[in-house]
């Protein structure tokens, strides 16, 4: 790790080591962007962790530029004294503060800020569509100065490097490419014309805070789409940029058509845009940052080493585990509690408003979810080991109980075991590495391959059961589902049933589209038969646009609006969306159509007199990641 805890410097702006925490949104912000203590805490949590530099979310520039009512804003004086408390927590930290300054452009709503929004030209969002007004020239002129007005209340609350955000399709990148500028004025049309605005910005800024103080710029150094900024356009356009003044550039990817470039799914490779990050490296003399589902501290260290870039930025990894860097700095890799890359932080926020993590459900609820040892010591028993009973077991062994838990499996994890059987789910299996481990080292006394049974309860006698067993597969009611060519999906990912050249998939849900995608790999020609319109349910977005990609590549027929109505020798009968019986011909018929709760336990053993609890799925079928907060919010109440 010697080459990723070796020292660096951006002007005079001293890092500690190569790791650098990207601008990724929380939106723990008031909706009339106040800070409070709960901001605080999640950055200051993230800058005791170890990173070199921490930089705080994209904060609008102006009202008109912001995205959502929970971004953040520098527009205004008043912001000012919160940002404040931010910088002064990361520096006391040991972190560099840093701060992003942003306009989201036609990346936004008349809804969320009240009128149209703005941009180059009059091509709307491809996403949110709508109206835009386009900006005239001295609208623009405005905007660069409201740039400069940032930078300078930056400064004021304590920042000491100022990062231009001129990535992801919001507005400095929609100036830049021509997918969407298509102005013919001096701030369009060639490379020199897109990139004015940019370079206003940065002589604005750098007029107002001096040349000495440390200015990046992020970039999507590849857009992947027609007309997009590819590499070889963008090293000219950051040649542009450097001469006017800035010190290190942050290489990203994509815009608000190919988001999943921006915060790759768990489909993609690792250290993805690396690549990018050396050919802008090797172009220009200019610190360079990568980034990019960088979540493991080798990976990190290798990109350092090979020269790829001078900085890793770690996002999503440290919302994970803050922790990460001081742990991988002393060596100690199992604790790290590893990014899936499963997206739930990105998801949560376009669904709830704010940030959550499947993996760490600390985050965001830093002081309330803060360990305290208890005062009262307890027997607990947890019956079942997927992640809801390891993570309630470890939880409360950490704050001094006395826990056994009881797994029926010869190993912990539950469906995740299934889960990552799927090719591209591996790393589900680093979340189980995990919890095992933790599990291990405050104590927990494991007993797996032992079925427990309300005489094992009895037998223990604790002072509090909590179950975690799980749920089980559903059959539908239909006519011929006895048949021995049925098989459930969790009979095909074991490997207990040989995988056969035709087969029907009944339920187009996550499990429905991950089996499908596992015999397709296995060399099956797969038809996927959903009784909704659309197949994929509460797959987050961009996971389950790669997913449909990839599938609709290999062949997979997909069929919605369609019901199963019974099994026969070689194949099903289905009734199409226009009323019609079609007959499939298969040789395996899949069912991943649901799961029903196994609270067979509950009532037994609470009749028994014992305090019980039911977390995760035995409760109701529903996520790991709420398998996870139930157990973690459980193991911190007992």
């Amino acid at each position: 790790m010697k080459n990723l805890f070796s020292p660096y410097a951006i002007k005079g702006c001293k890092l500690k080591n190569r790791i650098v925490m990207p601008s990724i949104a929380s939106f723990l912000i008031e909706d009339d962007g106040s800070i409070t203590d709960k901001t605080v805490e999640h950055y200051r949590r993230r800058a005791a962790g170890g990173p070199a530099m921490v930089i705080m979310e994209a904060c609008a520039v102006s009202p008109e530029g912001v995205v959502a009512a929970h971004q953040a804003r520098i527009y205004d004086d008043r912001f000012t004294e919160g940002l404040s408390k931010i910088a002064m927590a990361m520096k006391a930290e040991g972190a560099v503060p840093a701060v992003q300054i942003h306009h989201g452009g036609r990346q936004t709503s008349a809804r969320v800020i009240g009128q149209k929004p703005v941009a180059p030209s009059p091509l709307p969002c491809p996403v949110i569509r709508g109206d835009v007004e386009p900006l005239s020239i001295e609208d623009i002129h405005k905007l660069v100065k409201k740039f400069g007005d940032a930078a300078d209340r930056a400064v004021e609350a304590g920042f000491e490097l100022i990062e231009i955000h001129g990535a992801h399709g919001y507005l400095v990148n929609q100036f830049l490419s021509r997918f969407s500028n298509i102005r013919n004025d001096e701030y369009g049309g060639d490379i020199l014309g897109r990139t004015r605005f940019a370079s206003e910005i940065v002589r604005e800024i750098k007029d107002r805070v001096g040349k000495d103080y440390p200015l990046s710029f992020k970039i999507s150094a590849e857009e992947f789409v027609e007309n997009g900024l590819t590499i070889d356009e963008s090293i000219e356009i950051l040649k542009i940029i450097m001469d006017d003044g800035v010190d290190v550039i942050q290489v990203s990817a994509g815009n608000d058509a190919t988001p999943e470039w921006i915060c790759q799914p768990m489909l993609m490779e690792k250290a993805c845009l690396a690549n990018l990050a050396q050919e802008v490296k090797e172009a220009l003399d200019v610190p360079v940052m990568a980034v990019g589902r960088i979540n493991d501290p080798f990976i990190a260290n290798e990109i350092i080493e090979k020269q790829k870039a001078d900085l890793v930025c770690i996002g999503r990894g440290l919302l994970a585990d803050p922790e990460l860097p001081l742990k991988a700095k002393k060596g100690q890799f199992d604790d790290i509690r590893v990014c899936i890359a499963c997206n739930t932080c990105m998801e949560s926020i376009f669904r709830k408003g704010r940030i959550e993590c499947l993996v760490n459900p600390s985050l965001g609820r830093e002081r309330e979810m803060a360990f305290h040892p208890t005062q009262n010591p307890k027997k607990v028993m947890v019956i079942g080991g997927g992640p809801g009973g390891l993570n309630v077991a470890w939880v409360a062994a950490k704050r001094g109980h006395d826990v056994s838990l009881f797994e029926k499996q010869g190993i912990p994890g539950g469906w995740l075991i299934l889960g990552s059987v799927t090719s591209y789910k591996k790393e589900l299996l680093n979340l189980i590495k995990f919890q095992k481990r933790q599990a291990e080292r405050f104590g927990v006394n494991c007993h797996f391959n032992q079925e427990a049974t309300v005489s094992t309860v009895q037998t223990l006698d604790p002072d509090v059961v909590i179950l975690a067993t799980g749920s089980v597969p559903t059959l539908p009611p239909v006519e011929g589902i006895d048949k021995e060519m049925v098989v459930l999906f969790t009979q095909v990912l074991t490997g207990e049933y040989k995988i056969q050249k035709k087969v029907v998939v009944v339920g187009g849900g996550a499990t429905g589209l991950e089996v499908a995608l596992h015999l397709m790999e296995g060399g099956s020609n797969v038809t996927i038969v959903e009784m909704l319109p659309k197949v994929g349910k509460g797959i987050e977005s961009t996971t389950r646009k790669l997913l449909l990609k990839k599938l609709k590549e290999n062949n997979v027929e997909l069929m919605v609006n369609c019901r199963l109505l019974r099994v026969e020798d070689t194949g099903v009968a289905v009734l199409d969306n226009d009323g019609r019986e079609v007959f499939l011909e298969a040789e395996l018929v899949v069912i991943a159509t649901g799961l029903h709760p196994d609270g067979s336990l509950f009532d037994q053993i609470k009749s028994l007199g014992y305090e019980v609890h039911q977390i995760g799925d035995c409760l109701e079928p529903r996520s790991a990641k709420a398998a996870i907060y139930d157990g973690a919010v459980l193991g911190r109440s007992i």
